[in-house]
């Protein structure tokens, strides 16, 4: 799995190429804490090339939209595939986290 970040304005925008698992979930999470320590104030996750998401990675997006809540921070998850997109319906996580089709439509609603 590779994960890219970059900034699109004030937005830290991450992205998740491969499958999100058990296998990669480790590498994952300490990535994605140590990007909380510098305290992003927009977090957008882009699951346009993400494959399969398992329930570790399910706990790392619980993570982070529980630590952007605490800190007053802003989460948002987009572009899943159908079968990402099954993964968070059934799993509760489109009811507690803001999930947008696209990536221009998740920019738009940070504001």
């Amino acid at each position: 799995m590779e994960i890219t970040i970059r900034k699109e304005n004030d937005i830290t925008v991450v992205g998740f190429s491969g499958k999100l698992d058990s296998n990669t979930s480790p590498e994952a999470e300490s990535r994605m804490k140590a990007l909380l320590e510098e305290g992003p104030g927009k977090l957008l996750i882009n699951l346009t090339d993400t494959k399969y998401v398992s329930s570790a990675g399910l706990r790392i997006f619980m993570l982070l939209a529980k630590s952007m809540k605490t800190n007053d921070g802003i989460f948002k998850l987009c572009c899943p595939n159908d079968i990402v997109k099954e993964v968070l319906n059934i799993s509760g996580c489109c009811t507690i986290m803001d999930v947008k089709e696209s990536e221009e439509e998740a920019i738009a609603e940070f504001g």
